[in-house]
């Protein structure tokens, strides 16, 4: 079942800015649409367009989707950079069956930077003739939510332009604990569980590897600034993309595809220890474990077969690191591969995305076989996580992670505004697996969230 109007026609005007703003101050408190990692990434504020999508043609349906309504928009474009002109934001659910909506949202107004520029785009829905329609001549004029107002392009003045900061809010945080399980229960004894029948699984050969998650929750406040959150990853986390939207936030270090300009690149992340910045040489120790586990290189190779397998019939000269490398992060350690080609037919970053998803990396080796496991070992639907988190622009380029080290706000309560948040982590089960040690992985996996929404 899947959302799809008719193509609407919009209009995109960018301009550049002089100067490269503080985008997370740009971010709308209660509602952030955020994409940052360093000196790069958008901030969108407002929506003119909302797609939804569910079930296993979500994908399809939604590069289709795309493909028409870029096709039908007006864009005035002289910054010619990534992420400039008609660009929607997304994020895609886990699994076909889940209750979760994917989606693709339009901003208003897009304000975006990439290294030394900077750009602001405001898109407007149009008749088609051209002209602004009533609706958007008040949306114009209105105020959006953090007091920030749209402005308006037209003028040269607007090169410069940017919409006010919204005031820092109040900050209370949220103490995340395992969840309770629907009808009561041990959350740990049913993650410990699932891994021993994953185990037993594996060793009848039902496939080789899988992944299995559990969740943490808890109750954000209401009045919450949203921006604490995600400022606190985009300081801590610089090698992961930070991200926030609708309501999904966190902070990615796999790239699930990138797409630019004909070009296409890949990181694959599969093996894990925790970090131990306290202490350098059992730091190094667990690098060095990572980097001759027998058990970590076989998953890791895993995962990197499956991306391979997936992307080869889309790219032309696919090449990967000689060898897997190791990722520090503030957390853990990660064994990591980067993957590089050149697109063959001309598939945009979404459909490469649904080409790609689910990874080894997220469910397992077979997929299919593991996907089916997943379903009956969670006892929980995974929604968002461990989906695709991502951007699209009106060529189809775009960038896209796999949503990771994230968790998933709900809708705020009607009296108190107070909001549930839910928080995902997960691991590689293979032959040899110790369910003790991945509950550990999943420990250490949860740090940059529940440190992130911390009080």
């Amino acid at each position: 079942m899947t959302s799809t109007p008719p193509a609407p026609r919009l209009r995109a005007t960018t301009r550049p800015l002089e100067q490269a703003p503080d985008l997370l101050a740009l971010a709308d408190p209660s509602a952030p649409l955020i994409w940052t990692r360093g000196d790069r990434g958008c901030v969108g504020i407002g929506e003119v367009l909302r797609l939804t999508f569910t079930g296993p043609r979500r994908f399809s349906d939604a590069a289709e989707a795309w493909r028409r309504i870029a096709a039908a928009a007006t864009v005035d474009d002289p910054v010619g950079m990534p992420g400039s002109g008609l660009v929607a934001l997304g994020s895609f659910a886990f699994a076909d069956g889940s209750a979760a909506e994917s989606v693709l949202i339009v901003p208003r107004v897009l304000v975006a930077r990439h290294r030394g520029r900077a750009w602001i785009t405001e898109v407007v829905e149009t008749s088609g003739s051209g002209e602004v329609g009533a609706a958007d001549e008040a949306a114009e004029r209105a105020v959006l939510p953090g007091d920030v107002r749209v402005p308006t392009l037209a003028a040269e003045t607007a090169r410069s332009a940017v919409p006010a900061a919204a005031e820092p809010g109040e900050w209370q945080g949220a103490a995340l604990r395992d969840r309770e399980l629907d009808g009561g229960g041990d959350s740990v004894a049913a993650y410990l569980a699932g891994v021993r029948e994953a185990g037993e699984r594996i060793e009848r050969g039902a496939f080789e590897k899988i992944v299995i998650a559990r969740q943490l929750d808890g109750r954000l406040p209401g009045g919450s600034d949203l921006r604490v959150p995600l400022t606190r990853l985009a300081e801590h986390y610089l090698d992961c993309w930070t991200f926030a939207v609708d309501g999904l936030i966190g902070a990615s270090p796999e790239t699930l595809i990138r797409s630019t300009n004909g070009a296409v690149s890949a990181r694959v992340l599969a093996g894990t220890r925790g970090r131990h910045p306290e202490d350098a040489t059992r730091d190094a120790r667990a690098r060095d474990e990572l980097l001759t586990s027998a058990k970590e290189q076989h998953e890791h190779a895993f995962a990197v077969q499956s991306v391979v397998t997936a992307l080869s019939p889309h790219v032309r000269e696919l090449r990967t690191s000689d060898e897997p490398f190791p990722l520090r992060l503030p957390n853990v350690w990660h064994l990591a591969t980067d993957l590089g080609a050149a697109l063959g037919e001309r598939s945009s970053s979404i459909e490469l995305v649904g080409a790609l998803h689910p990874t080894a990396a997220v469910a397992g080796t077979p997929t299919a076989a593991a996907v089916a496991a997943i379903a009956e070992l969670e006892p929980f639907d995974r929604g968002r996580y461990s989906g695709a988190v991502g951007w699209i622009d009106a060529d189809g380029d775009g960038e896209w992670v796999i949503a990771l080290r994230c968790a998933q706000l709900g809708e705020p309560d009607a009296e108190t505004g107070a909001r549930s948040i839910v928080a995902s982590a997960g691991g590689g089960i293979v032959a040899g697996s110790d369910p003790t040690h991945e509950l550990g992985e999943t420990v250490s996996k949860f740090r940059p969230i529940t440190e992130a929404f911390a009080a």
